[in-house]
């Protein structure tokens, strides 16, 4: 499905209900595989998650996981400690180039039985699940963070729990303390401190129902929409304060662009105050990758120059997130520089018309762009691909009076 995208500058006002955070989801998914007791409300409609949790109903056989990345690292740890299934992961073209030899190495040197299919470090995997009784484990640390999370999730379900060491620095540590905060409210003890997680061992759970807060990432475009808007109010359900969620600075980078949040009891309002704006945005973003491409297109819309750094994270997504961003902001007209870690925009003072966006598979590069149609016109293509984290996203836009019409 490919969208052409319009809007008209006039007041953006709208009240929306956004899906719980698919982080948070998939997290309770694998602790409730693991313990039954929990119970979980408001999880994610998102295709990641619907995934995740077919697979965790299946429980056997042929897994495929598609495009879902975070899936893929939580089932593997989960099935490697999960006596006597017997699975093969698979996923999408791009999910067989998505590295995992760091995490496969991690749990084979705690007794764990994986093999790979075809090419050594890249699913598909072959897992039979076993008992695993080690207590600790090294891993290194400034790849990704759901290599820990992956761990921390099974550590309390092994005999006496796991230490894991970790070895350089921590890339985006928002989401191991995320991981670290819903063990604890489901009353299991964890601790994280200098280089070192420990997961205390527990048998079994009190009953528990765990609330997921809605996603935060999927904010982001909203943060957009309002900073690039002449005039904005955007409420935005189901987001907490004191988030646990790392992409929850949205707020206050989105004050360099004029946006206000307003915080109440169960959600936030969004305000572009028209204040005056930031010359050059600077974000070190290794806390919070996923709202680069955001932050990136709303300098774009507005003619700033940003410097984004800490993103070597992006090369090992959906896509080369680095490289397609600056394919598709040069079709506008933009300039843009970029190393295995940063992302340099120069201002840009005019924006092409009626350019056709490609989507890379990555859902983020559909939202994220979707914003620019405040400022000018072009199409999308493949725009059903927001399914992967936020499916009602063209609904809500429409909500907020985006015209959007199908193309062939």
């Amino acid at each position: 499905m490919n969208l052409s995208l319009h809007k008209n500058q006039a007041e953006i006002k709208a009240d929306l209900q956004i899906t719980g955070s698919k982080s948070e989801s998939n997290r309770l998914l694998i602790l409730q595989a693991l313990y039954p007791e929990i119970e979980i409300e408001n999880l994610s409609n998102s295709d990641d998650t619907v995934v995740l949790k077919k697979a965790l109903e299946k429980g056997d056989g042929l897994i495929d996981i598609h495009h879902a990345g975070t899936a893929m690292r939580f089932l593997t740890a989960y099935f490697a400690c999960k006596e006597g299934c017997e699975v093969e992961i698979t996923g999408s073209k791009r999910m067989k180039q998505r590295p995992i030899r760091l995490l496969v190495d991690a749990l084979q040197r705690m007794g764990a039985d994986i093999e790979y299919k075809n090419e050594v470090g890249f699913p598909p995997l072959i897992i039979k699940g076993k008992r695993l009784h080690a207590n600790s484990v090294k891993l290194k640390a400034n790849i990704s963070s759901q290599y820990i999370s992956a761990l921390m999730l099974i550590g309390s379900s092994l005999p006496n729990g796991l230490e894991i060491i970790l070895e350089g620095q921590v890339t985006s540590t928002p989401y191991i303390l995320m991981t670290l905060e819903i063990l604890k409210q489901a009353g299991i003890e964890g601790n994280f401190k200098d280089d070192r997680v420990y997961i205390a061992p527990v048998n079994k759970l009190e009953p528990a129902s765990i609330a997921v807060e809605s996603d935060w990432s999927s904010a982001s475009y909203f943060y957009s929409i309002a900073a690039i808007s002449e005039s904005a109010e955007i409420k935005l359900s189901n987001y907490r304060k004191d988030s646990r969620q790392g992409d929850s600075c949205l707020a206050e980078i989105y004050q360099h662009f004029g946006v206000q949040t307003e915080y109440s009891k169960n959600s936030i309002l969004l305000k572009n105050e028209k204040m005056k704006r930031s010359i050059r945005i600077n974000e070190d973003l290794r806390n919070s990758p996923d709202i680069a491409q955001t932050i990136a297109v709303t300098c774009l819309a507005l003619g700033m120059e940003c410097v984004l750094e800490g993103l070597h994270t992006l090369k090992i997504k959906e896509t080369d997130r680095l490289l397609a961003l600056k394919n598709e902001m040069e079709k506008f007209g933009a300039r843009v520089h970029i190393t295995d870690d940063c992302l340099h925009l120069l201002p840009t003072k005019t924006l092409a018309k009626d350019i056709l966006i490609e989507t890379y598979n990555d859902h983020r590069m559909a939202m994220a762009f979707a914003p620019l149609a405040l400022k000018t016109s072009f199409s999308i293509k493949d725009a059903g691909v927001v399914s992967k984290s936020y499916p009602d996203f063209w609904k809500d836009l429409k909500e907020l009076g985006f015209e959007t019409q199908e193309i062939i």
